[in-house]
C-alpha cells in the first residue's frame, strides 16, 4: 500500500484543526533569535503546501520538497496566484538536491518521523550541505512515548463526503507506529474504499541531537513549549556551522 496517495485530495479537509499559523510564528521567532537575514526557506516534506504558502504570504521565498507527487499536485493548485509562488520539487528527503543554499530549512507535522532511522544521517548531511553557514534547521517530531500511547487505538475522521478510519499499532522491533488507513469517499450514490499504510518511526530526541552534531550542526535545542507541545510534539532547532 502506498503512502499519501489516496489520502492526498482529502488531506486538507481532514486536518482542518492544524494550527499552521502557530507553526509559522514559531519559525519566525526562531529566526529573530538568530543573527542574519532569513529570506529563502526550504519546507521539507511539505505535503499539500499549506505552510509553504503561508510563509510565502509572509514574504519568504520558498522551496517546497516532498516525495509524494499526489500531495505536490494539491500544493501546486493551492499556490496558484501566489507571487512569488513556492518552487515545488519532487524529491526524497535522503536525495535532497537543491540549486544552492537556503537561509533555513523547516520540516513540520511529523515529517521527520516518516524517515527511517538508517536514512537520518544522510538526510542531516544533505540539510547541512544546503543550509547556509549560520542558518537554521527547525523540525518537529512526535515523541516515542506519545507514539507508543497510540498503540491499539482506532480513530475516525468524518466529513459529509469522506470518512477516514485508521488503526494504530506500535511495533517495538522497528520501533514505529503503523497506521492502517481506510478512506471511504462518496461517488454519487456509492462509496469507494481505498487503503494506505503509514509508518512513523519513534526517534529518540537525544539520538537525533547526536546525529545533528555529527552532521555539523551545533546549538541543538529541544523544545516542548511549542505548537501542540501538549500533544506529544517536540521541536528541535539546530544551527548550521
Amino acid at each position: 500500500m502506498s503512502c499519501y496517495s489516496f489520502l492526498a485530495p482529502w488531506y486538507d479537509r481532514l486536518t482542518g484543526d492544524v494550527p499552521y499559523g502557530e507553526f509559522a510564528d514559531f519559525y519566525e521567532n526562531e529566526f529573530r533569535r538568530q543573527e542574519g537575514e532569513f529570506h529563502l526557506l526550504l519546507d521539507l516534506c511539505c505535503g499539500t503546501g499549506t505552510l509553504s504558502c503561508q510563509l510565502a504570504r509572509r514574504g519568504y521565498d520558498m522551496i517546497a520538497v516532498d516525495s509524494s507527487t499526489d500531495m505536490l499536485m494539491e500544493a501546486q493548485a493551492k499556490a496558484a496566484g501566489l507571487e512569488p509562488a513556492p518552487l515545488f520539487l519532487c524529491q526524497d528527503a535522503a536525495g535532497l538536491d537543491l540549486y544552492g543554499t537556503v537561509d533555513a530549512a523547516v520540516c513540520s507535522l511529523d515529517g521527520m518521523n516518516y524517515i527511517p532511522p538508517e536514512q537520518l544521517p544522510e538526510v542531516f548531511r544533505r540539510l547541512h550541505l544546503f543550509v547556509r553557514p549560520g542558518g537554521l534547521l527547525i523540525f518537529d517530531i512526535r515523541t516515542p512515548d506519545f507514539l507508543r500511547s497510540l498503540d491499539g487505538e482506532i480513530f475516525v475522521d468524518e466529513k459529509e463526503d469522506v470518512l477516514c478510519l485508521w488503526r494504530a499499532d506500535f511495533d517495538e522491533e522497528l520501533p514505529a507506529i503503523i497506521y492502517g488507513m481506510d478512506i471511504f469517499s462518496r461517488r454519487g450514490r456509492l462509496w469507494e474504499r481505498e487503503s494506505e499504510e503509514h509508518v512513523e518511526y519513534a526517534h529518540e530526541p537525544t539520538e537525533l541531537k547526536g546525529l545533528l552534531e555529527q552532521a555539523g550542526f551545533c546549538r541543538v535545542s529541544l523544545r516542548s513549549d511549542c505548537p501542540q507541545g501538549n500533544q506529544g510534539r517536540l521541536f528541535i532547532t539546530a544551527v548550521r556551522q
